[in-house]
């Protein structure tokens, strides 16, 4: 559960009239941050946590503060609010996995899901994708190489949730640089099978 800060200044000004124009508050609380000042953009956002319980961006500037007050296990808790809010925004879930990485958002509770509620989904498609056989090509005229084709984005393109399926998936197409890059993210967020990602980093990078 999301824990509420109450403010400790008492002569900010009413939380309703702060909201009458969200745009203009949201730029001022960002322009807080900006600066550096933490704990005057918190308490701004904390006298209106109740008017935006499914903000993303209300959530989004919460962990910021919390992140920029090294409050991180706080900071956590907002950014996995916001990827539950909207799932497909990469912004939260890559500011999430550099909080991980870092091993600063666990010291005063305990882990939550990363990838629920849609890794499973995305598993069960790329193993799907797995067991899909298209029908063959061959070189021609096009100036695209089938190599390339295969690829669907760059390899630097951010992938938000890495899971073992997707790399695979990859690594069949020949895509060994994307796979490489997902097996990395997954040292990180799995260290307990970081051995086994290791040695797949080694095949793959002996393909490259």
């Amino acid at each position: 559960m999301i824990t509420t800060i109450i403010p400790a200044d008492p002569d900010l000004e009413d939380g309703t009239a702060m909201i009458s124009k969200p745009h203009l508050f949201f730029a001022e609380v960002s322009l807080d941050l900006s600066r550096g000042e933490f704990q005057s953009g918190l308490d701004k956002l904390m006298l209106v946590s109740d008017y935006f319980p499914d903000s993303y961006l209300f959530h989004l500037l919460c962990a910021k503060a919390f992140q920029g007050l090294d409050k991180h296990a706080l900071a956590g808790e907002y950014l996995r609010k916001c990827c539950t809010i909207a799932p497909a925004n990469q912004v939260a879930w890559k500011e999430l996995l550099d909080l991980q990485a870092s091993g600063k958002g666990d010291e005063h509770s305990p882990p939550l899901p990363l990838f629920d509620p849609i890794s499973d989904e995305l598993e069960q498609l790329t193993a799907a994708l797995m067991q899909f056989n298209p029908v063959q090509t061959t070189e021609n005229s096009d100036p695209t190489s089938l190599l390339e084709q295969k690829q669907p984005f760059s390899d630097d393109t951010t992938i938000a949730v890495p899971t073992e399926s997707l790399a695979s998936l990859f690594t069949a197409q020949g895509a060994y640089k994307k796979a490489i890059k997902i097996y990395t993210l997954l040292i990180q967020l799995k260290p307990q099978n970081a051995d086994h990602y290791q040695k797949e980093i080694d095949t793959l990078l002996n393909l490259l």
